[in-house]
């Protein structure tokens, strides 16, 4: 076999690499090419590559299992973490919800008490502003009557429904914390409103009832004034001992409470109203009435000259020019204990109208009642005329009080006075 000629272009040509395999009698050889050379360095490499990735993952294994494991258990307690919060905002939102219907029942239970507490103040106060009323005082307040507020009348009863009406309710699902007001803040807001509302009514009517204390005790007063210039005392009503009007005192004592406040209040107007009936009892049990209203007076109470005598004489009474025939009134209540002739009185007629206070009516053309009767004011007793000692038609009056005569005017001019106090 010829040899190949040498490229004398390039260059001496590269010896290849020859691998011989002897077994026995058997030779072998292989020739090494550059390209298998190349494929067996590659094999080589993958292989140490693999090796080493492979002994790497033993050795790293464990790490990278912890860290998956420390992963995972992360993730399992931040959603126990998420889910114990969820458990907390719902125990919050129910715990809140249980709080804020427990505080709309209490306000619920107040505004029953307070509206139970004004139906017995009602009923209280109905008996003694009828006697008010009857008594003329004014400033008497209507028992309905209720502030405005919001432009509705305040009533604790539909206060009750509407804090009802607001009340929590159970959700059927998640709740979160609200933007808003909350529930109890709604029926804390509502309930101050009717709080303030029936509070303002509470000092109304405190007002008022003070109001008609103040009326009924001046008025009362002014009665006892009158009668005690006349020279008569209401019973149980005399004036103490010391009348200075500015001595206080006593040891100090906490202030009473609303209620204590509203039950001495309907005390003081029912004692006051009680000395005003007292008081008006008394004066019409005196004689402050005009036996003949509209008639001048022809002579005074006073010493005068006798007409029939010429000479000094007590005039123990006054005399009204009247025509016979003229109706004769009763100046005030009392029983009749005479009624009939009497010197020179003519035909007369006593009236006793207790306390040892007794009118007489004198000169009389008729006499209408009968000893033993029970006369009103201004119930007629007689007709006038000029029996007895007298000179002419007219009416002899007279008081007397313990037997002894004291001057008519002194009751017919209280009797003026007390016109504007009498009902």
């Amino acid at each position: 076999m010829a040899e190949r000629p040498e490229n004398r272009i390039f260059g001496k040509r590269a010896q290849q690499h020859v691998v011989i395999l002897a077994s026995g009698d058997k030779i072998r050889h292989m020739t090494i090419r550059p390209w298998m050379a190349a494929v067996m360095f590659c094999f080589a490499g993958m292989f140490t590559v693999g090796y080493l990735a492979a002994t790497s993952y033993l050795v790293l294994r464990d790490d990278l299992i912890g860290a998956t494991m420390a992963r995972q258990a992360r993730m399992q307690h931040d959603y126990e973490d998420r889910i114990s919060a969820l458990r907390a905002q719902v125990d919050r939102v129910t715990s809140r919800q249980l709080l804020d219907q427990q505080v709309v029942e209490e306000k619920v239970e107040k505004l029953m008490q307070q509206q139970l507490a004004l139906s017995e103040r009602h009923g209280k106060l109905d008996a003694l502003l009828n006697r008010a009323e009857d008594s003329g005082i004014d400033g008497v307040p209507l028992p309905g009557e209720k502030p405005v507020v919001d432009g509705r009348r305040a009533d604790a009863a539909g206060a009750i429904d509407a804090v009802m009406g607001i009340a929590p309710r159970k959700t059927t699902g998640l709740a979160y914390a609200s933007t808003g007001e909350s529930v109890a803040d709604r029926a804390d807001r509502l309930f101050s409103k009717v709080t303030l509302s029936l509070k303002d009514l509470e000092h109304e009517q405190l007002d008022r009832i003070q109001s008609l204390t103040a009326g009924a005790s001046e008025t009362a007063d002014a009665i006892q004034t009158i009668l005690r210039r006349t020279g008569f005392e209401v019973a149980g009503n005399a004036p103490p001992e010391n009348d200075s009007d500015t001595a206080i005192g006593g040891p100090f004592v906490e202030p009473m409470s609303a209620t204590d406040a509203f039950e001495e209040s309907i005390n003081d107007l029912d004692f006051a109203l009680e000395r005003l009936d007292t008081a008006r009892r008394t004066a019409r049990k005196l004689p402050f009435g005009n036996p003949l209203p509209g008639s001048s007076i022809t002579s005074r109470f006073g010493n005068r000259t006798d007409p029939f005598l010429g000479r000094l004489a007590l005039h123990a009474g006054i005399d009204f020019r009247a025509s016979s025939g003229t109706q004769i009134r009763s100046t005030g209540a009392g029983t009749v204990l005479v009624a009939g002739r009497t010197g020179g009185y003519g035909n007369m007629v006593e009236i006793d109208h207790g306390g040892g206070v007794t009118t007489r009516y004198a000169h009389l053309s008729q006499v209408l009642v009968k000893p033993g009767d029970h006369v009103e004011i201004n119930d007629p007793v007689g007709l006038s005329g000029t029996t007895g000692r007298s000179t002419g038609p007219h009416l002899h009056y007279e008081v007397r009080r313990d037997g002894k005569a004291i001057d008519p005017m002194r009751f017919l001019t209280a009797g003026m006075k007390l016109t504007t106090y009498m009902d």
